[in-house]
């Protein structure tokens, strides 16, 4: 499947899990698609690798710079601090929301269905996440699996790096499919 004329933004700040970013970047751009790194703030964003700081990544645009009419999809990576951090970010929740209303792909690795949960957006949905947040899913009205990748019409989860193939792989099909006109809010 090519993503030729697809745009995806990534959406991260500080502390991104680095892998959650740099894997799906480079996979989906090997597909053909247009991947822009979006943050809070121009310049650079440093991951999370592991057990310390990882690679800065370089940011293509701010948030004030983008408009969900831009994008095919987002990509959420988790790590513990970069979603933490964006869910208090009443732009970033806007972001991620209007990416959904407009019935495209939404997909979170990790921790970041915290901002799933934030925007409502995972209220009555099939997800899974990172094993540590299960409890916070669930409290949202979602209903978790233990899967390494759950997709509720276009809305994509994943547990943590391990699945980031399979996570990458479900986000090439879903945005060469399009938009999921059949999906409302719960």
């Amino acid at each position: 499947m090519k993503l030729d004329n697809k745009k995806i933004a990534i959406l991260a700040t500080h502390g991104f899990e680095q892998a959650e970013l740099e894997v799906p970047r480079d996979k989906l751009k090997a597909a053909g698609a247009t991947v822009d790194i979006i943050s809070l703030e121009a310049g650079e964003i440093k991951g999370w690798d592991k057990k310390d700081w990882g690679r800065p990544v370089k940011v293509d645009k701010t948030l004030a710079q983008v408009s969900a009419a831009d994008y095919d999809a987002v990509v959420l990576p988790g790590g513990q601090i970069n979603p933490d951090l964006l869910r208090v970010e009443p732009k970033a929740l806007a972001f991620i929301k209007d990416i959904f209303n407009q019935k495209k792909i939404v997909a979170a690795v990790c921790h970041a269905p915290w901002l799933l949960i934030e925007t409502g957006i995972a209220k009555g949905r099939k997800m899974t996440s990172y094993k540590s947040i299960k409890t916070d899913v669930m409290n949202a009205g979602a209903k978790w699996e233990d899967s390494e990748v759950v997709v509720d019409n276009g809305v994509i989860t994943s547990r943590n790096p391990g699945d980031l193939n399979a996570f990458s792989a479900k986000i090439i099909e879903e945005v060469s499919e399009g938009r999921h006109t059949q999906r409302s809010a719960a």
